[in-house]
């Protein structure tokens, strides 16, 4: 075991019995005996060690130049373990699917562009990138074994099969409005679980919401929703639709939930902090995203053929001057998520 521990690096994955038991309860002497020079101490599945946050705040008080990266694939978990013991001494980060961005690096623009289609389909899960021939199977797991591991184990559902019937009734209704009412109608769910549910869904990074802007013109909607989901390839699984793009009839969907999502990875990693919106009004005029940034606005629509009509309604332009608007299709998407 002694070699086990020694590098410039300290690894520990708590699926290892013999890890959880020695940092379940340690002392600080003995934690610097394991931590030797180490200067970087990485715990994977930390979740899964009991007392992990007071073995955390013991290395970071007691001893010196020492980070040190706690890992976890059940995010209700490790968040509640480590939270209060470290409050002050802790920066969260959150790792989504792989960007746009980030595989134009990996093997140029050209590669990626022809694999667009792809992507709209399986998305951008490292699993699923690195794994070429076997995206459906793996996504299927994923969704099977994954999906709803946290919530079923977090929350003690007793009955998961809402759940996915809840799941399933958003990845249909991705870029439109929700209702919870109409989402409890289908699932046998009631309002305020429907809510709940979707929250869960939001704190897996599975799905996440967008809301109505409302300020100005009488006839917008106030308190609306959409949900839009953080990878085409889970949504796909969920619904077990894996036809290629050019066959889909849900192409606009597919590509309104890819482009938003690129765009919120693009602002994340360049450290942008922008409010995020849709706008529709009761006449059904609707514009998919809007960014707004010290009171100046950014309007999306997102259209997947270049040939499509997209007009911004000028009742909007008029509530809000000076709005950017742009239209997004297959040729010019770059421009909004690819850094300069």
């Amino acid at each position: 075991m002694r070699n086990k521990w020694r590098s410039p690096v300290a690894y520990w994955n708590g699926d290892e019995a013999d890890v959880r038991s020695f940092l379940q309860n340690p002392t600080s002497t003995q934690l610097k005996q394991l931590i030797r020079q180490a200067k970087t101490v990485i715990i994977d599945e930390a979740q899964r060690i009991e007392n992990i946050g007071l073995c955390l705040k013991l290395i970071t008080d007691q001893i010196k130049d020492v980070k040190v990266i706690a890992t976890g694939s059940s995010a209700f978990e490790l968040a509640n373990k480590v939270n209060e013991p470290l409050t002050g001494r802790k920066w969260e980060f959150y790792l989504s699917p792989l960007s746009y961005q980030e595989m134009v690096n990996h093997h140029g623009l050209l590669e990626e562009r022809r694999l667009l289609e792809h992507r709209l389909i399986y998305g951008y899960y490292p699993e699923i990138v690195t794994n070429s021939g076997s995206e459906e199977q793996r996504l299927k797991q994923i969704a099977d074994s994954y999906l709803y591991k946290d919530i079923l184990t977090w929350e003690r559902i007793q009955k998961p099969e809402k759940l996915e019937k809840l799941a399933q009734a958003l990845a249909f209704q991705v870029g439109n409005e929700v209702s919870y009412y109409e989402l409890g109608q289908m699932t046998g769910l009631d309002n305020q679980t429907v809510e709940k549910y979707i929250q869960l869904l939001e704190k897996t990074f599975i799905v996440y919401r967008l809301v109505s802007l409302s300020r100005n013109l009488r006839n917008e909607l106030k308190k609306s929703r959409k949900v839009y989901f953080y990878d085409n390839g889970l949504r796909n699984a969920i619904i077990n639709q894996f036809s290629p793009f050019h066959l889909r009839n849900d192409k606009g969907a597919l590509w309104e939930n890819f482009m938003i999502t690129e765009r919120m990875k693009y602002l994340s990693y360049n450290q942008i902090a922008v409010s995020k919106y849709f706008w529709r009004t009761h006449a059904q005029q609707e514009i998919d995203y809007i960014e707004e940034r010290n009171g100046k606005m950014n309007a999306f629509k997102f259209k997947w053929s270049e040939k499509a009509r997209a007009k911004f309604s000028k009742s909007f332009l008029q509530a809000y001057p000076d709005t950017q608007t742009w239209v997004i299709n297959e040729k010019n998407y770059e421009e909004i998520i690819l850094s300069q």
